[in-house]
């Protein structure tokens, strides 16, 4: 019997050893696996489950950063400073910190709606939508019954003018988030408050081009047909280009070889592709489309708008592409 009970307790304490010696190996292999995703810059998983990794910021986005951070540390009372800090952090790649910095604004000051906005942004960037959509709706209740304002560019267009207001990019992004769940009468209703936030040229082409997008995605045509009715070739777009011609397309102004010539930065590429890609889907030819966006998302601009709405097609298509791991330019 005492080498019976001998034996137990040698096997009890055998098990608590191989028990703490896992543990331990688990932590480190944690650990390891967040030290791989810190040094690749791993920022989210796109909707297939690869990781989406932001290449290198430029240097002056780099110094732009570290001026609004020590902006933000010189006076921490400043809301404005501490947006900035948080909108220049996403700007070089980082949405993680970004997040985290909007949820220290909303912390510290949340009647504020703009802390809102840019975290919604931000979890749409990184396709957390439900959390997109949780804020940018806490900022359409903060807005309400408010005066509109423009909101300053980060990254100003060519002749420097801003073109969006705090109003319209709550519900801009709002209608997006719906817009990538396939929640379409949500998205409408987001959309089209957008469109009444603002009457400059830019955020009717901006808001319109989406309108009719999801209004013919909801077998609405003719609805679709309306929406585009105050849109000519002659409208003085200073930013939102690939909007407009978007728009002149689905008027039948421009053909698609005239619309697929257009030049620009890759967040306006790929929201021309994705307007091809999903004006064949809703015509019929989804078999175009699988393909274009296809091509789209096997690129490197993950986080442009078009690139993210791609992808959620693919997926509502099904059999999505495998994947590389996403790295901007």
């Amino acid at each position: 019997m005492e080498l019976n009970l001998n034996t137990v307790r040698y096997q009890i304490i055998f098990f608590i050893f191989i028990f703490l010696f896992s543990c331990e190996q688990k932590s480190s292999d944690q650990n390891e696996d967040l030290n791989k995703k810190t040094a690749l810059n791993i920022q989210g998983y796109s909707l297939t489950g690869q990781p989406l990794i932001s290449a290198p910021p430029s240097e002056k986005v780099l110094a732009d950063f570290e001026k609004h951070k020590n902006n933000y540390f010189s006076d921490t009372s400043n809301a404005d400073n501490l947006i900035w800090y948080g909108r220049f952090a996403a700007y070089k790649g980082d949405y993680i910190a970004a997040i985290d910095i909007f949820s220290e604004g909303i912390r510290r000051f949340p009647s504020d709606a703009r802390f809102y906005r840019h975290r919604g942004h931000r979890y749409i960037s990184i396709r957390k939508f439900d959390l997109a959509i949780s804020d940018l709706e806490k900022a359409a209740q903060l807005i309400e019954g408010t005066q509109n304002e423009i909101e300053p560019d980060g990254m100003p267009n060519a002749q420097n003018i801003p073109v969006s207001t705090l109003h319209g990019n709550v519900w801009y992004h709002l209608g997006l988030a719906y817009y990538l769940k396939h929640d379409f009468p949500n998205a409408l209703r987001a959309y089209e408050n957008c469109f009444a936030a603002g009457s400059n040229s830019d955020n009717i082409v901006s808001s319109t081009h989406w309108l009719y997008m999801i209004a013919q995605r909801m077998g609405e045509p003719d609805k679709a047909n309306v929406y585009l009715e105050p849109i000519t070739g002659s409208m003085d777009i200073i930013e939102n280009m690939s909007y407009h011609r978007n728009c002149l397309f689905y008027k039948g102004i421009i053909t698609e070889e005239e619309l697929l010539g257009f030049e620009g930065a890759a967040s306006a590429v790929d929201a021309t592709r994705y307007a091809i890609g999903n004006w064949h889907y809703y015509n019929g030819n989804h078999d175009k489309a699988k393909t274009i966006y296809s091509e789209m998302v096997a690129e490197k601009g993950w986080n442009s708008f078009g690139y993210i709405a791609a992808e959620a097609d693919l997926g509502l298509m099904g059999s999505p592409p495998a994947l590389k791991l996403r790295r901007t330019e």
